[in-house]
């Protein structure tokens, strides 16, 4: 039937086309300057503005891009991109859900990854393995999760780039960790190796004295010019570790993207029971994982 109808055959061409476009675009993305090309949109987005240039900005951001202002706190008169794209939300805007055997959500935007930590202390992404402590820079910190859970969560230019805590619970350690500026989207994805422990991250661990250890990583992409941490008062965090010792209930703010990227979620094991939530699109303070503790208590 296909013989006598060959145009309506699967058309391979177009597949390999499309491939050989991405793999030639992240060929070129390999020789660009892309921590200058970083740091340099990172300055131009804190780049105080005029109200009406702001206004125009805005506008055509949020319909090319299809952002919801009206659940921002601040409706307009951002002075700078960068105050635009860190807004707050409105009160009430993401409930976060309240029951005691639940861990949430940290961010909108896509849950992808979702899966358990082996006893290599590797989790898949999209298929490729990635080893817990590269991503934490830190092998002792890594044995903890290794049995429990890991998820990645990507934020698109419409979300919300706010980061917040999925559990109550100490902000005992930030670790500040150099690296590269790639893309952190399904052409990077699939053409650079090890691509979350390569790019630059932030990984912020929060304890809980019920379900051990939850690390939440903010890992940068190019374009990206910064990350913020709570507790911690500086333009962008300092590499290093950092000790801030923040209370935080769950829910609470605890970084931000300056332009936005993805945070990868490990859980531990005895805190660890189940994801909750299906891969897809999901929103800060949405369930996300159930707790061993719930199991037990039924």
């Amino acid at each position: 039937w296909l013989r006598v109808r060959p145009h309506l055959r699967p058309c391979r061409d177009s597949k390999t086309a499309m491939t050989a476009l991405t793999f030639a675009t992240a060929q070129i993305l390999r020789v660009l300057p892309r921590a200058r090309i970083s740091r340099a949109m990172g300055k131009l987005a804190d780049i105080r503005w005029s109200e009406k240039l702001g206004k125009r900005v805005v506008d055509a951001y949020c319909k090319l891009y299809d952002v919801d202002i009206d659940e921002a706190a601040q409706k307009g008169g951002w002075q700078s991109f960068d105050a635009f794209f860190t807004r707050s939300l409105e009160d009430g805007a993401r409930p976060i859900a309240t029951d005691p055997g639940i861990m949430v959500s940290p961010s909108d935007g896509r849950l992808e990854s979702t899966g358990t930590i082996d006893a290599n202390r590797t989790f898949l992404v999209k298929g490729r393995p990635y080893r817990v402590e590269e991503l934490l820079g830190d092998a002792h910190e890594a044995a903890r999760y290794e049995g429990g859970g890991g998820c990645v969560i990507y934020l698109s230019p419409r979300d919300y780039h706010r980061v917040h805590s999925p559990v109550a619970g100490t902000v005992v350690e930030v670790r500040s960790l150099p690296g590269d500026y790639f893309p952190v989207n399904a052409i990077g994805i699939k053409h650079v190796p090890n691509l979350f422990v390569r790019n630059r991250r932030v990984a912020i661990i929060i304890e809980n004295p019920d379900f051990g250890r939850v690390a939440v990583i903010m890992v940068v992409a190019i374009v990206v010019g910064r990350i913020t941490v709570s507790g911690i008062p500086a333009w962008d965090v300092p590499l290093g570790v950092h000790t801030p010792n923040l209370s935080v209930e769950a829910g609470d703010e605890i970084g931000q993207f300056h332009l936005g990227s993805t945070a990868v979620c490990l859980f531990e094991p005895r805190g660890f029971d189940r994801f909750v939530a299906q891969e897809g699109p999901i929103r800060l303070g949405e369930p996300l994982v159930r707790a061993k503790s719930a199991v037990k208590t039924g």
